[in-house]
């Protein structure tokens, strides 16, 4: 009886031994994760680059903006759109 009992516990944990392995080999959790970790690295190494970027576009747009309303105060034949009035009236 113990006997029968103690073959019966050996092979549900070899059973399980087993299921992990197969699921280590089919979904690799440890590459996973280093992967993982690897782009969270990357990412916040670059994030001052980023950021230098976003700052660039938004400033070259901030500028092509300032251009055009320059041009739409020049060319209007309205007195409203001249000078410092034309932010107010946007």
């Amino acid at each position: 009886m113990f006997r029968e009992t103690l073959d019966l516990y050996v092979k549900r944990i070899l059973d399980f031994l087993i299921y992990t392995k197969n699921y280590f080999i089919r979904k690799n959790p440890i590459q996973v994760m280093t992967t993982s970790i690897i782009e969270g690295l990357k990412d916040f190494l670059t994030v001052k680059k980023k950021l230098k970027m976003a700052q660039y576009r938004l400033n070259y747009h901030r500028h092509q903006l300032q251009k055009m309303e320059q041009l739409i105060a020049e060319n209007s034949q309205h007195n409203f759109l001249k000078g410092s009035h034309l932010d107010q009236k946007r």
